[in-house]
């Protein structure tokens, strides 16, 4: 167990515990209130499990500590933790729960994809897209987090004398539609995987 592995494993441990305190923070979000306290508590503890998210590739890069364990659990432990928030923002109605269904599918179908290249001894690495699409996830994460615990309010804010909320599901839908793409281009790109096991 080095310190990269330990990381991923906080990191699960951490999306559990965001998840027992916002399933727990219902009602009236006012100032400083039991509610508020628990949803600034809870998006902390989702920030320090996005900031080991960012470490752990890293150092074990950095330490030469890339294990099978980390190759396994860090790609789940992503998987948790964008999964365990999108149903928070579905629970809190911030998010369409066909959103997270569109992204939470892609995201198991080329993890599948990923595992089939394994057994191949072939490494799929993130494209362009994937990047572009984790980018956004992040972005759509932060924005819905920020609402969430009440530095504003999608539902009744405005940019530029546009409702937020539109805005807010103009982005959802060019992210859902990138997450296809994204996904899509995976299975293009490497259908001989797929296509030999089918034989």
């Amino acid at each position: 167990m080095n310190f990269p592995n330990a990381l991923t494993l906080t990191r699960i441990i951490l999306i559990f515990i965001f998840i027992i305190l916002a399933a727990n923070a219902d009602g009236k979000v006012e100032m400083f209130n039991r509610v508020h306290t628990i949803r600034v508590i809870a998006f902390i503890v989702a920030v320090i499990a996005a900031l080991t998210d960012m470490l752990d590739g890293y150092l074990a890069r950095k330490l030469n500590q890339i294990t099978d364990f980390g190759k396994l659990m860090d790609p789940l432990a992503d998987k948790i933790f964008v999964t365990g928030i999108m149903l928070i923002l579905v629970q809190y109605q911030l998010l369409p729960a066909w959103v997270a269904v569109v992204i939470i599918s892609r995201e198991f179908l080329v993890t599948g994809l990923r595992m089939l290249a394994l057994k191949e001894s072939e490494l799929i690495a993130a494209d362009i897209w994937g990047k572009i699409k984790t980018t956004l996830q992040m972005v759509m994460i932060g924005i819905g987090g920020l609402s969430w615990i009440g530095v504003f309010d999608l539902r009744t804010s405005s940019v530029a004398g546009v409702s937020a909320w539109s805005i807010w599901m103009f982005f959802l839908c060019l992210l859902a539609l990138i997450t296809i793409w994204s996904g899509l281009g995976y299975f293009v790109k490497y259908k001989k995987l797929y296509i030999n096991s089918l034989s």
